[in-house]
């Protein structure tokens, strides 16, 4: 990707990983705030999703942590076809 002005596809993290020619790792684990900017989605819908299970976290002391890849599931389940009518319970 480097030197290229092509953007990644979309459900890819091609964007985060390389950056000015060093590799950058994704977290395993986020905050809240940056789990709702990763989905673009508002702080209650993230509860909501947590509450039905649909996203995992776990707890570190005080603090809530989102599992990165469960966000990522999430976003493939809501890809496939069968997920359109089920997405709209959410």
């Amino acid at each position: 990707m480097k030197g290229s002005t092509a953007m990644p596809f979309a459900g890819t993290t091609e964007h985060l990983r390389e950056r000015s020619g060093h590799q950058v790792i994704e977290p395993i684990v986020m905050r809240v705030p940056d789990a709702c900017r990763y989905l673009g989605i508002g702080r209650s819908t993230l509860y909501v999703l947590i509450g039905k299970g649909e996203i995992e976290v776990i707890k570190m002391g005080a603090a809530t942590l989102v599992v990165t890849a469960s966000l990522r599931s999430l976003v493939e389940r809501l890809r496939s076809p069968d997920a359109q009518q089920a997405s709209r319970i959410i």
